[in-house]
């Protein structure tokens, strides 16, 4: 079987937690939960319907050029979906637009393509929804943590403004070092928090085999 394949999801070495080749996009998709929701369909669309479209056409594709066929194809599912979101929420797109743009080369520079040699299309599949699950995850769980401390908020996509705001609180007396959070040198900071715990967790798991620590 394919060795990225075999890579544990979460702890291996070709998992999205490993790579995160996706730094940027994580830190200004998790500034707000709304952002992180519509971020995190964006990957699962993105990356399972290139792995599958992938999958199934790698016979008729040349070899030379293949990489800006994929970008293209990538650039396409997320330019679809782009326009799907905007027909639903227009306005909260104008807030998400410019980094849903970071999904396919992010994708791309992930590695997925190269490693993925099955030649059956829902195991690509599979994977690839798999590791977009986990990116996803990651992305809202960072924005659970970011919003309500540094913006004493939590929003949701909706209502005439684009998002909607369940609950305020703190205000101008909110603890003023939580602030940083909000802006990307805190989110940047909570990541590096997060990357060194996924570390030593990663060391300290022992249903890990050797060649993946």
């Amino acid at each position: 079987m394919n060795q990225r394949f075999e890579s544990h999801l979460i702890w291996g070495s070709h998992s999205p937690l490993s790579t995160l080749t996706g730094a940027g996009l994580v830190i200004l998709a998790s500034s707000r939960f709304s952002y992180a929701l519509i971020c995190a369909g964006a990957i699962v669309w993105v990356y399972g319907l290139s792995a599958l479209i992938f999958s199934g056409a790698r016979n008729i594709m040349p070899n030379r050029g293949r990489m800006v066929i994929l970008l293209f194809l990538s650039a396409f599912l997320c330019g679809f979906f782009m326009l799907f979101a905007g027909l639903l929420n227009p306005l909260l797109l104008l807030g998400t637009g410019f980094f849903l743009v970071l999904i396919p080369p992010c994708f791309l520079g992930s590695g997925f393509f190269e490693a993925s040699e099955s030649e059956y299309p829902f195991e690509v599949f599979s994977r690839a929804l798999f590791e977009a699950v986990v990116m996803a995850g990651l992305i809202l769980a960072l924005a659970l943590v970011r919003e309500p401390l540094g913006m004493g908020t939590l929003s949701v996509p909706g209502g005439v403004e684009g998002i909607v705001e369940l609950f305020e609180a703190g205000g101008a007396d909110a603890f003023v070092p939580a602030r940083l959070l909000s802006v990307s040198a805190g989110g940047l900071l909570l990541l590096g928090y997060v990357t060194a715990l996924f570390r030593y967790l990663r060391e300290r798991n022992s249903s890990v085999p050797e060649g993946e620590r």
